[in-house]
């Protein structure tokens, strides 16, 4: 389907051997072109913001979501309630041509999602012998059964009764009792294996079972005679080390040692450590939408206090419940959930974009969002302090409420955009002495003294933020000169290897498109006091660059992600756009440009390396591409030019871009997410860029 709009002509720019006047002609039909567009997304996004003064949109996960709420429903005794049976319409909407689930759109089969998604179904009297269900059946036992579902889906399977739990890997709750300087205390995960895994510990500890009723089993998904799973889990990063150990066969040894104490009841610490780890919970729920505020911890505080003896009408279990109800969304007689939500994220970006676009700083939408992103800062200690203790409290969270859980991308997104939003037009520059909570504006020839007293002032909030902000970011670099998202130095390889590791996610290392985004932050709010800190970052992320000059993508898909972000970084700080590493890294954005002027990339790229670069066009890609391209001093290029056709033939006239692919990323290989605003905000900052970037070039001023 076209989604060229009529009376928009396309344009080639430049054209072939012009005259000075066609050149110019063609200029200016760009310039205008660009504006139109740019006004059409600025207002899109400026009736979208709420009262509070945030943005927020959808965001999208897989049916995973859908399925594990039906299943905690049916652990609850209301598996055929009405919301369950909504949340099973939209199951069913999202069945695949190969009959099973995928976990990206147009993604091959997900054996855990489709086990999951096929019971859900049973659960909530969808008929086994209905075409999709039929379909399911068939495409699961062609992908190797139930056998081969990972760890996490087997506890839903044991507390539903379906297999035994000596079938799920120990997580022993034990595990809280080891002290900071074990090497594998909790604190050594990620941050949100660790609020999956403490209450999960109460789930093993106390193996409830809410058995189903006969006809809901799921015998004729196993694809073996035997009607059994392997004793052992086989998922992302199980194989075995190369090194002179095999870690997964040793901890397999491990997890069989402590079932066979289990089994012989000794258990000496257990009633100390599932207590410890109700009270690790309920702290946590403070000040938070839920445990780490995201889905999977939720689900599992609501089993694993309820494991522990919580009712059902508990105002902890309650609270808990709400929460869930708040990721809920309604929509012609089907329910969806979101995995969380992103108003931090959404409003930094925005008010960058916002800004990009030419709206001004005292643009009202513009001061109600810096007021609310204030708001938002984290004043208190949280898990991330176990390994920095000497630390200020600062930063930022992507959610409503996550105080123990500040993150660095975050909290660099949130610096970039409140620089955006400092004095402009008085004559002044700016700078902060980050040792104190004082702001100091320098003044200019047209600022009185008391304009910058009173600006001062009038800023301090912003400014002490700012300050906590970075001196919170610089303290959470880790010993490789990177940054990881929650916590310093979390990179304990070998937590990769236990059993119930197959989520791909027990580790947070440093990663180029944090750390570039990190050294963008510094850069913005003018930090120059400890030069070794963006060395050692600078040299993190060359030795991180890809043998053909790309980077690898954690939070976004994903070389296209990474490599812009570390354009972008390196060019607000200063590096030298003609660093040949850096014109390599363009020329691979230009080589992975698509005939249709956009780019795209598919999240089996993860699985995939050599995919990169390739997969259905997005506007969210495309302006990555062209945002890389700016960066590198590439705008007035062949291929700028084509990226930036390819977003205004494709915009709509209320401003927007379709996009109904996933190109954001929550675990590599395990789940990825669509952001609804990636479509909108990226599209507008590659459109006002390219713009500022075209006039500079032809020594014009903004309007």
């Amino acid at each position: 389907m076209s989604l060229e709009r009529s009376g928009s002509p396309r344009l080639q720019f430049p054209p072939s051997e012009p005259t000075a006047a066609s050149a110019a002609e063609a200029a200016d039909a760009l310039d205008q072109r660009l504006q139109t567009a740019i006004s059409r997304t600025v207002e899109y996004l400026l009736a979208r913001q709420h009262a509070d003064g945030y943005w927020v949109a959808e965001l999208e996960g897989d049916t995973i979501l859908e399925s594990e709420y039906i299943l905690l429903l049916a652990f609850l005794g209301q598996g055929r309630s009405e919301r369950a049976r909504e949340a099973a319409a939209y199951i069913l909407q999202q069945q695949c041509s190969h009959g099973g689930w995928a976990i990206f759109p147009g993604g091959p089969l997900e054996i855990s999602a489709s086990v999951k998604a096929y019971l859900a179904l049973k659960i909530t009297g969808v008929d086994p012998q209905s075409p999709p269900m039929q379909q399911a059946r068939a495409a699961i036992l062609a992908a190797g059964g139930v056998e081969r579902v990972n760890s996490f889906t087997r506890y839903y399977l044991a507390m539903l009764g379906l297999i035994p739990y000596e079938l799920c890997p120990a997580v022993p709750p034990e595990l809280i009792l080891l002290p900071h300087w074990a090497p594998f205390n909790i604190y050594e995960m990620s941050a949100w294996s660790r609020t999956i895994l403490v209450p999960l510990s109460l789930l093993w500890a106390y193996q409830p079972v809410h058995a189903l009723p006969a006809d809901c089993g799921i015998d004729e998904l196993y694809a073996s005679p035997q009607k059994s799973l392997p004793r052992h889990c086989r998922g992302v990063n199980q194989e075995g080390s190369r090194g002179w150990l095999d870690w997964p066969a040793v901890f397999q040894r491990i997890d069989a040692a402590i079932k066979w104490c289990e089994h012989r009841g000794w258990k000496p610490w257990r009633a100390r450590a599932v207590r410890l780890c109700e009270e690790w919970i309920l702290q946590r729920l403070e000040g938070s939408d839920g445990l780490g505020a995201i889905f999977p911890p939720i689900i599992w505080t609501i089993i694993g206090l309820r494991s522990r003896g919580y009712d059902d009408d508990s105002p902890v279990i309650q609270q808990q419940l709400a929460e869930l109800e708040r990721l809920v969304i309604r929509e012609r007689g089907t329910v969806r959930l979101q995995p969380c939500k992103s108003p931090v994220w959404d409003t930094a970006l925005t008010v960058i974009a916002l800004r990009d676009a030419g709206v001004p700083r005292e643009h009202p939408a513009i001061q109600r969002a810096v007021a609310w992103l204030l708001s938002k800062e984290v004043r208190r200690r949280g898990d991330w302090s176990f390994a920095r203790p000497q630390v200020e409290p600062g930063g930022w969270f992507f959610e409503f409420h996550n105080e123990f859980y500040p993150d660095v991308d975050d909290t660099a997104m949130v610096l970039i955009a409140l620089s955006r939003c400092v004095p402009e037009g008085l004559g002044t520059t700016w700078s902060l002495d980050f040792q104190s909570d004082k702001g100091v504006i320098l003044i200019g020839q047209s600022a009185t003294a008391a304009e910058a007293l009173g600006e001062i002032e009038r800023l301090r909030p912003l400014l002490s933020a700012v300050r906590r902000g970075v001196q919170w970011l610089v303290a959470m670099q880790s010993r490789d000169g990177g940054w990881g998202a929650f916590d310093a130095d979390n990179t304990r390889e070998v937590f990769t290897k236990v059993p119930f590791a197959d989520h791909n996610a027990m580790i947070d290392p440093s990663t180029a498109d944090i750390t570039a985004r990190v050294l963008e932050a510094l850069a913005a709010v003018g930090w120059k006091a400890q030069p070794a800190v963006i060395d050692r970052a600078l040299a993190f992320i060359f030795r991180d660059q890809q043998p053909d000059f790309c980077w690898f993508g954690r939070w976004g898909v994903n070389y296209l992600y990474g490599t812009w972000q570390v354009l972008q970084g390196l060019n607000k700080l200063g590096c030298a756009r003609g660093d040949a590493r850096l014109q390599h890294a363009a020329d691979w954005l230009v080589a992975h440009q698509q005939d249709c002027g956009g780019w795209g990339e598919t999240p089996a790229t993860y699985d995939d390396p050599a995919l990169r670069g390739s997969g259905s066009v997005t506007p969210s890609q495309t302006a990555w591409a062209l945002l890389g391209l700016i960066a590198a001093d590439r705008a007035a290029s062949p291929a700028g030019f084509r990226g930036i056709e390819f977003l205004l033939q494709r915009q709509h006239a209320d401003g927007s871009w379709d996009e109904p692919e996933f190109t954001g990323t929550g675990f590599p290989r395990v789940f990825y997410l669509r952001y609804h605003y990636y479509r909108i905000y990226f599209p507008l900052m590659a459109l006002a860029r390219f713009r500022a970037a075209l006039r500079r070039q032809s020594n014009q001023q903004l309007p």
